[in-house]
């Protein structure tokens, strides 16, 4: 049985912020790894993925952002982005780059916990089995031939809904900004809009709702930024 502790890298430059952090989570139960400088974070985080990383925007050396951007390109962990930057078009610049969340100073360290615990979870490889289980009693998605059904009805959606609902419903509750869908979804298409993706968000709604029923609501919509699946 494996009972070794989720990994977290923490990246934040003031100390009496950090000591408070690292005692919550290691409380909670969590290995920490802590740097005050931005580029010893990167330079950690390239060496050895984390479970989760959670960032402050501002430090000294590598910004936060930065790292988010490698996090992303390169796959490596989940991010929860912490900063001091208020203003709303702030907090969706950290969304659209692909962070999982977005935590505004000051803020209670037991929030940040329940947040964490939400993100690891939802990252966390099922259980033998489980998936299979899952996919037999609700959903059947078949990558091969873009075809998926609920419940044994097959949905009938066309491949570029297929890719959203299959990219979405991988992690239940994730935000994902447009432009990640866009990367994601449309990779091999030469140009694409925004609009593009909501016109297929709506077919794909459509659809569930005609085997789900009228009030299915699967897919929700974040204002600004994107969409997450709630099944």
């Amino acid at each position: 049985m494996n009972t070794a502790k989720p990994r977290i890298l923490y990246a934040e430059d003031e100390a009496d912020i950090a000591s408070v952090v690292i005692d919550y989570l290691h409380h909670a139960g969590y290995e920490v790894e802590h740097f005050a400088d931005g580029s010893k974070a990167m330079a950690a985080l390239r060496a050895r993925a984390p479970q989760l990383a959670i960032l402050d925007l501002m430090l000294p050396g590598t910004d936060g952002l930065s790292i988010l951007r490698e996090c992303r390109a390169r796959q490596i962990c989940p991010v929860i982005c912490l900063t001091a930057k208020v203003e709303e078009v702030d907090r969706l610049v950290g969304l659209e780059m692909g962070a999982d969340d977005y935590i505004c100073k000051p803020f209670s360290p037991r929030e940040l916990i329940a947040r964490v615990k939400v993100i690891l979870r939802r990252h966390a490889p099922p259980a033998p089995g489980a998936a299979a289980s899952q996919a037999a009693s609700d959903w059947q998605l078949d990558e091969t031939t873009s075809q998926a059904s609920w419940r044994g009805q097959d949905l009938g959606l066309t491949r570029r809904e297929f890719a959203l609902l299959h990219i979405l419903q991988r992690h239940p509750g994730k935000i994902y900004p447009r432009s990640q869908l866009l990367d994601l979804a449309y990779a091999d298409a030469l140009e694409v809009s925004d609009r593009a993706i909501d016109s297929h968000i709506k077919n794909l709604r459509k659809k569930l709702r005609t085997v789900m029923g009228d009030d299915a609501d699967c897919i929700r919509s974040i204002y600004g930024v994107g969409f997450a699946f709630e099944g």
